[in-house]
């Protein structure tokens, strides 16, 4: 059987623990952790618990319709809308009223029915975009190619129960892959599109036809900057169910130190994971503090001092300017910029992601290394920002205006948030152009990090002021809000994720900041503060295009390639 528990809706409430301990474990007050492919043996235990979930946050595949209720329940308003669409829809279909004269609804019918959709990328967005197509009544052919070997799989456990040695790393598969008719077209990386044509071509030398794609192929992880280096024996990266194979074998071997090289959420898990096996772990962040580019520097000085609470050898203001190796090939030491140098046998390189967008290079669309451009309902944008009616994105590999952040193009890389539009993106495919969606859910991701769970709501990196609004920092149990110009654009708790629901509707509804939430676990002394939001994370945006001619007719842009 498989399981996966939607996280951003989570409130740790703990139910699921009890009833099925073997599958679901609480790591501190709010962690939650669980076996994502437990043995058959529980299921029992594991649909009592997904009943139980007072949140409906649980999924587990092979389901019967009763158990299709809570996969609704878990993905979010969306679902709930798209619910009652579908019921519109087959209320028409039952009152046998007539198509809308301009042929809108029989033309969508029909596609329905023959259409061809491609799907590049066998991810999480990918699969969800497959499941919403399929509930929404398309019944055609539909194909999905991916790079890796495997069908889709959930990547966040791969730093968290697959690291420490509880989950193996081929069991992290997602739910209902096997009920939804695709086509699979794996280890075979997509390496080209044609817009014009509707081709997208393989790497084999083959070319799959489309009348629709989705555009789904995320990130991966950022390399270490020197190839030999990257190529020494105990230097890993992790983003694949492979990398998370090879490094958890060798922290098995449990090495003398591990040397985590980036103090991002990937970073600090990692951490985390080897204070929990025991292992000793330096990590170096360039930065001030670790997490600073999520959360700033205030928040981020929390999570330093947690750190170091838990004996990670913590050095910030840092980077690392070599690795050496031994005349083997074997990692042994890292050179960093202050002159110090550590010992170490693994290194974990955890420099955030790169999109993978090369493959759709001088194909005409609006594609960069910030991602691929696209309007509010995930139509893919061309060179001049024109949308397209045929192509598509979902996921990390999206970059998209959101109107509760000035119409800022986003790019997020969230489960919650590549779910979400891949459900909006398949449902914008197979409607008509009068029902379509604008993708506007609030950003939410999660971290679990020495026993701590951290949870965000709104996008922090926007704000320029943060405050304690609920709880206490010296207990770790907090709620922070983040505003900018007086407006609240953001929450993060620390243990606190019952109220992040709260937050959310506050951020949606453009409550003011301070935020109002006198009686509710109130500091004695919150007072808004700058947030230290590094300047890299909201600016920086180099031109990518040029534009040319004179006459509106004539006016193109064209992509420039900088390096």
């Amino acid at each position: 059987m498989r399981v996966v528990v939607n996280l951003t809706r989570c409130q740790a409430y703990a139910q699921c623990a009890f009833l099925a301990p073997d599958v679901f474990r609480m790591r501190g007050a709010e962690a939650l952790m669980y076996d994502p492919e437990p043995d058959d043996a529980q299921r029992e235990r594991v649909l009592r618990a997904a009943a139980a979930c007072p949140v409906q946050a649980i999924l587990v595949d092979r389901a019967d319709d009763r158990e299709a209720a809570v996969e609704s329940a878990t993905t979010g308003p969306a679902v709930s809308a798209r619910t009652a669409a579908s019921s519109r829809t087959a209320g028409w279909r039952q009152t046998g009223e007539q198509p809308s004269p301009d042929g809108h609804d029989a033309a969508t019918e029909a596609f329905r029915r023959d259409g061809r959709i491609v799907i590049v990328g066998a991810s999480l967005a990918g699969l969800a975009a497959a499941a919403t197509l399929r509930r929404e009544g398309f019944t055609s052919s539909l194909t999905m190619i991916g790079d890796e070997p495997y069908q889709p799989y959930d990547r966040p456990p791969l730093s968290k129960q697959v690291l420490e040695g509880w989950v193996a790393p081929d069991h992290t598969g997602l739910p209902r892959v096997d009920e939804l008719g695709v086509r699979w077209l794996l280890g075979m990386p997509a390496t080209g599109l044609d817009p014009a044509g509707r081709q997208v071509h393989l790497g084999n030398g083959g070319i799959i036809d489309y009348d629709r794609l989705l555009i789904a192929t995320g990130t991966r992880a950022r390399p270490w900057f020197n190839r030999d280096e990257a190529a020494l024996d105990g230097v890993f990266v992790l983003r694949t169910r492979d990398d998370a194979a090879g490094l958890r074998h060798r922290l098995a071997d449990r090495p003398g130190r591990v040397l985590v090289i980036g103090g991002g959420f990937t970073g600090s898990e990692v951490a985390s994971v080897c204070r929990d096996r025991d292992l000793a772990v330096t990590l170096v962040e360039r930065g001030p503090t670790p997490l600073v580019g999520a959360l700033g520097g205030v928040i981020g000085a929390v999570a330093a001092d947690m750190q170091r609470e838990h004996g990670v050898d913590l050095r910030c203001g840092v980077t690392v300017t070599r690795l050496e190796g031994d005349t083997a090939g074997r990692l042994r030491r890292a050179h960093l910029s202050d002159g110090s140098t550590v010992d170490a046998e693994v290194a974990v390189v955890a420099l955030g992601a790169v999109r993978n967008t090369e493959w759709l290079r001088d194909c005409g669309l609006a594609v960069g290394d910030w991602g691929v451009g696209c309007d509010a309902g995930c139509r893919v944008l061309d060179v001049n920002g024109v949308t397209t009616d045929d192509v598509f994105v979902a996921g990390d590999v999206a970059r998209f205006p959101h109107p509760l952040y000035d119409y800022q193009f986003l790019a997020l890389e969230h489960w919650g948030n590549a779910v979400a539009q891949a459900q909006v993106a398949a449902h914008n495919m197979v409607c008509a152009p009068a029902d379509r969606w604008p993708h506007q859910a609030v950003p939410v991701f999660w971290s679990a990090q020495f026993g701590t769970n951290i949870k965000s709501v709104g996008v922090p990196t926007l704000a320029d002021q943060v405050v304690i609004a609920q709880g206490s920092v010296a207990q770790r149990k907090f709620v922070a809000a983040y505003g900018y110009c007086g407006r609240l654009v953001a929450a993060v708790g620390f243990d606190q994720g019952k109220w992040l629901e709260s937050y959310q509707s506050l951020i949606e509804t453009g409550a003011p900041f301070p935020p109002d939430v006198h009686g509710v676990d109130e500091p004695t002394d919150a007072q808004p503060v700058s947030a230290q939001i590094p300047d890299h994370t909201t600016r920086n945006r180099h031109a990518t295009v040029a534009v040319t001619g004179h006459d509106p007719s004539e006016r193109r842009a064209g992509m420039l390639h900088l390096h």
